[in-house]
């Protein structure tokens, strides 16, 4: 969640906190500040313990990263050189391998799914590679659909 919806959500929650003084009923406040009711009851138990204060936003969620900044520099960089600098036989990096390449490189564990947010983070997206024949030969396929498909479909 970004900065703005954070504070977006804060002025919500303060919204709910003069609502909890009025004593309004839950499903009151959770229609009328569209969110669920189980949020307006955990607002409430702690809007009770602690008042208003105990409403304020902890910050973003979420673990920190692993890596550092320099650590990550370096895991792009050894990503830019591809897996064959690594030692694998193909230029695929999938989300196994990357793990392990952290792993040797760093001597941190990430599962699968870390690793996915960590290259979502940094700026790297899936990609598929493409499923095409070594022998293909573009040229013949152009001309084939030019002259020969016509006669083919009638």
């Amino acid at each position: 969640m970004n900065r703005a919806a954070r504070v977006r959500r804060q002025v919500v929650r303060e919204q709910a906190a003069e609502m909890f003084a009025r004593a309004r009923p839950t499903v009151e406040i959770a229609a009328e500040l569209r969110v669920s009711e189980k949020s307006v009851r955990e607002w409430r138990r702690r809007w009770t313990a602690g008042g208003a204060a105990a409403l304020a936003s902890t910050g973003p969620g979420g673990m920190d990263c692993k890596l550092d900044g320099e650590q990550r520099r370096q895991l792009a960089g050894a990503l830019d050189a591809g897996p064959v600098a690594h030692g694998w036989t193909d230029q695929r990096w999938t989300l196994a391998r990357v793990a392990e390449l952290i792993e040797r490189l760093f001597g941190v564990v990430y599962t699968l799914r870390g690793v996915s947010y960590l290259l979502h983070r940094m700026g790297y997206s899936p990609q598929m590679p493409a499923r095409r024949a070594v022998e293909r030969d573009e040229t013949a396929i152009t001309t084939w659909r030019r002259r020969r498909w016509p006669a083919v479909k009638g």
